[in-house]
């Protein structure tokens, strides 16, 4: 990931945090969530002259590369704990 995408995560991430707030991302509807986030894709669409459906998929590119990465450094973590179990019972991770 670049520092563009970078700071292009972080300041939608940002926003989301304001808008969405508590809401629970597994109650609530993606095209719900989606259309929160629109103001701010709209902004850097503009800044960017881009449109709003390219700053989308870049985000939900980057996101997923993000998350990914995210898990790979949990699984990584994990299994550290788990080479010093001695004959205990491991931490599984899926």
């Amino acid at each position: 990931m670049t520092e563009a995408q970078r700071e292009l995560l972080d300041r939608i991430n940002q926003y989301a945090e304001n808008v969405l707030g508590e809401i629970d991302p597994q109650k609530v509807q993606v095209s719900v969530q989606l259309e929160k986030l629109k103001p701010i894709m709209e902004e850097i669409a503009a800044e960017k002259g881009m449109r709003l459906e390219d700053v989308f998929i870049l985000y939900m590119d980057i996101a997923s590369e993000a998350s990914c990465a995210t898990n790979e450094k949990l699984k990584e973590s994990l299994q550290d704990l788990n080479d010093g179990v001695d004959g205990g019972s491991p931490l599984l991770f899926r």
